[in-house]
């Protein structure tokens, strides 16, 4: 079985050597691809000096179109399985085989990692999780599904939604979206308890204004989803 782990960076230079070590330490059985996002700082330059497999976007494409053009690089090279994988430190590879067993095990076309099940480690910050079960309640209305962390970033497929999400991914904070069109294609979504950890460089994407942007722009985006489907 091939399994790739798609790493969707943006200026993390500070943590993405650690993220790819991380992964051929505790999950050796996978490839990687690092998807450099036009970044600004020295991102390219440590895929480059330490010869990390990387692919390098010429325009900034934001996460979804980062995170699309791994799941383009996956179906073009016939992997089985792929999965997310942020380049700031905060998830472990030491979860991805049993991610990959579950997904096997259980026929499931999604496995998420997620931080709310067991409730352990780094749980976001108050804010966030307010916006985190709002959106799992938005998400259940919606599809009858209950996902606790539709937000997390850790998340794996199979070839089937490998090959949807390379045809069609959405662009802009594209977590609580993306899995909301693949349950209304009735595919089975299950989750596995992880614990993940602080971002350990950089900084996040929303915050401030942005947030309100962020909660506004999802829920129209998933409202959306609906009335297309």
């Amino acid at each position: 079985m091939k399994k790739l782990v798609i790493i969707p960076a943006y200026n993390e230079c500070g943590s993405i050597l650690k993220a790819v070590e991380d992964i051929r330490t505790h999950a050796p059985g996978f490839d990687y691809v690092v998807i450099n996002d036009c970044s600004t700082d020295g991102t390219l330059d440590i895929c480059r000096k330490y010869g990390l497999n990387h692919v390098n976007l010429s325009v900034n494409l934001g996460i979804g179109g980062a995170v699309q053009t791994g799941y383009i690089y996956a179906r073009q090279n016939d992997y089985d399985l792929a999965v997310q994988f942020d380049g700031d430190g905060q998830h472990d590879a030491a979860y991805l085989e049993s991610m990959a067993e579950v997904l096997c095990g259980t026929g499931s076309d999604m496995v998420i990692g997620s931080r709310f099940i067991e409730k352990e480690g780094f749980q976001s910050s108050g804010l966030r999780r307010v916006g985190i079960r709002y959106f799992s309640f938005l998400i259940r209305l919606l599809t009858g599904k209950q996902v606790t962390d539709p937000t997390s970033g850790m998340r794996m497929v199979n070839r089937d939604v490998i090959g949807i999400y390379a045809g069609s991914y959405p662009k802009d904070y594209p977590e609580p979206e993306s899995v909301t069109a693949i349950l209304r294609m009735k595919k089975k979504v299950t989750e596995l308890p992880v614990v993940m950890k602080e971002r350990e460089e950089g900084t996040s994407s929303i915050g401030g204004f942005r947030s309100v942007y962020y909660m506004i722009k999802v829920t129209l985006a998933v409202l959306m989803e609906r009335l297309r489907r």
